[in-house]
């Protein structure tokens, strides 16, 4: 993982200024790459490189170029089928300058343009300039792994992994978009391309944007996961022909991840899926030293500690503990809202940014995550829900209307995801000041696409469901504001061996019984870990830990907690009604109060942790 940044000006060539402006932006992108940094200026480009250094470690700096030097590229992340990619390309006659693995890109940009980017297995975000062509090609990977942002300004281009290094540009105007912050609310996370700035957004996964010499940009979808119309069948295949098939696959993205010229740590939760991967990699590699990193959370009754030692001591494994006291929540805050450039809706993310940080602290620059598992193997209890609302044996009271916006925003009105939203309008008007009352039409995000509808037409309710948590929930939630932003803020880069390309494109092809049989979850999951994983980790209900959010931090008194949510700052903001945050404030902070989550909104931890975001960039 590395941080890149960069500009282009039509018309005009770049300056001595620009100079200046550019290594002003990566800069801010430090913590992505402090192995190295260097800027380039030529024509009417500018680009910015900042290295974590993970393959090549001795000649993988960047920008890297072919070998005529017409075809010149930045890229933060990992192409981890560069091996066989690069031993084809040198029989095609190809020579290569460097070991890094993403020099692969520009060579196969030479032979197929912008045509070549499903032939890669890996996360990614690249920007590259054709010279021969005048034009600059912005790409992210098929999973969204990695972010990119960029926005247009004054017949300027301007992108970069991080919005900070943007805000750095000085042509770049400062706004908070309203309709990301009524996402945030009402959805899981942010969904690409919308993001908390207006007139900055992020690059959607699977799509390429190109920026020609007029300055036009296009935007091109190359990728997506679609799932088979109707239910998949079994087609007389056996259970074991199935688990057989995804192990194999499972075993080669684990192989793949592997690739590195640094050593490889694991997260362990204690879950089935840290726990799957840390084991399965023990299988393949039993001699090789392994690192295990976990969060234990000091005052919770409900420590995953003894999974954790258990997994780590069949695996081989050095255990390393970070203890997390509650204390460290409002401590940490605002530094993870700083990386995640966004309100977050838990705060879960203070204990991810403290675990990033104990792996660094441990000289580790890789570790391997296990995201991805719940929403391409359905474990998440909406799955279990959609079976029971088919066996009437829960039913969701909804009004007409209600029923109606399902079929607007899913294509199905029999479809809940999460709430009824109808109802949840209500309460995001008695949060929302009068301003935004006033336009509320512009200010909901329901009233925008969020999801290409026509991939869920005909599609089972099981597919349906992964196909809109993949898009809400995983992609620009988990591991980008969660995942990537609060590895990255220590120098840590997080490999994800369940949303390895492949293996998540067979996902979508196997029968709905394998995902979800009778009201087992993962199913497919838990059988294929039976073969190699203690009976106590694959038997275990699912954990939902929920760090403590606003009503804790409401009940400790915290001195910028209560000034965050002040009457008379809530006010000046004029986004939220200050006598509806007064109300909330009195309700959560009384002793003993708590909130329902996952099935209650914190709706003052997203107040809170706004407030934390217009004082780190709009102030």
């Amino acid at each position: 993982m590395c941080g890149i940044c960069g500009f282009i000006k039509t018309g005009r060539r770049v300056q001595e200024e620009d100079a200046r402006i550019i290594k002003a932006m990566n800069a801010k992108l430090v913590h992505r790459g402090p192995d190295a940094q260097d800027t380039l200026l030529f024509d009417n480009i500018a680009l910015g490189f900042s290295r974590l250094s993970i393959i090549g470690l001795e000649n993988g700096m960047q920008p890297v170029s072919n070998e005529d030097g017409s075809v010149i590229m930045i890229c933060n992340g990992e192409i981890f089928n560069y091996i066989e990619l690069k031993a084809a390309l040198i029989k095609r006659g190809h020579t290569f300058r460097t070991l890094s693995d993403v020099e692969v890109i520009v060579h196969l940009y030479e032979e197929e343009g912008m045509a070549f980017l499903n032939q890669l297995n890996g996360q990614f975000a690249f920007a590259l300039y054709d010279k021969r062509k005048r034009i600059l090609c912005c790409a992210r990977d098929q999973m969204g792994i990695l972010p990119l942002y960029y926005t247009r300004v004054e017949e300027q281009f301007i992108f970069a992994s991080e919005i900070k290094a943007i805000l750095e540009h000085p042509k770049v105007v400062r706004e908070v978009d309203r309709v990301g912050l009524d996402q945030v609310f009402t959805f899981p996370g942010l969904i690409s391309p919308r993001t908390m700035f207006k007139n900055i957004h992020s690059l959607e996964n699977g799509h390429y944007i190109t920026v020609d010499d007029d300055g036009v940009i296009r935007d091109t979808e190359y990728w997506d996961l679609e799932y088979p119309e109707g239910e998949v069948a079994m087609n007389g295949k056996s259970e074991n022909y199935y688990i057989n098939e995804l192990e194999a696959l499972f075993e080669t993205s684990i192989k793949l991840r592997m690739r590195a010229d640094v050593p490889t740590g694991f997260y362990l939760s204690g879950g089935l899926d840290s726990s799957m991967i840390l084991l399965k990699a023990h299988q393949l590699f039993p001699d090789m030293h392994k690192q295990a990193f976990s969060i234990d959370f000091v005052e919770s009754q409900l420590s995953e500690s003894t999974y954790q030692q258990l997994v780590s001591k069949e695996s081989n494994a050095v255990l390393n503990q970070q203890l997390f006291f509650y204390d460290d929540i409002s401590k940490r805050l605002q530094h993870s809202v700083y990386h995640s450039e966004c309100p977050i809706k838990e705060t879960y993310n203070t204990a991810s940014i403290s675990l990033s940080e104990s792996v660094r602290n441990k000289g580790i620059k890789v570790i391997q995550s296990g995201e991805g598992a719940d929403e391409f193997f359905a474990g998440y209890v909406g799955y279990r829900f959609d079976k029971m609302r088919a066996m009437n044996l829960v039913k969701n009271e909804s009004s007409p209307e209600e029923i109606r916006l399902r079929q607007e925003l899913w294509d199905d009105p029999d479809f809940f995801y999460e709430r009824n939203f109808l109802e949840f309008d209500q309460v995001k008007k008695s949060l929302y000041s009068a301003a935004l009352r006033d336009d509320y039409a512009a200010v909901n995000c329901l009233n925008y696409p969020v999801v290409n509808k026509k991939r869920l037409v005909n599609r089972s309710q099981v597919s349906k469901r992964a196909y809109i948590d993949y898009k809400l929930r995983l992609v620009d939630h988990l591991v980008s504001d969660h995942g990537d932003r609060m590895a990255l803020a220590n120098s840590v880069e997080v490999r994800y061996p369940f949303m390895d390309k492949t293996l998540v494109e067979y996902s979508a092809r196997l029968p709905a019984s394998l995902k979800i049989n009778g009201f087992t979850e993962k199913y497919i999951l838990k059988k294929m870990g039976s073969r190699f994983m203690p009976t106590e980790i694959f038997e275990r209900e699912k954990f939902h830990f929920v760090a403590p959010g606003s009503p804790y931090l409401l009940q400790r008194n915290i001195e910028y907690i209560n000034d965050l949510l002040s009457y008379d700052l809530i006010r000046k903001q004029g986004f939220f009604n200050p006598d509806e945050i007064e109300r909330l404030k009195k309700m959560y902070a009384q002793e003993g109060f708590t909130i329902n989550a996952p099935y209650e909104s914190d709706l003052l931890i997203t107040v809170i942790t706004f407030g934390i975001l217009l004082d780190t960039f709009f102030n």
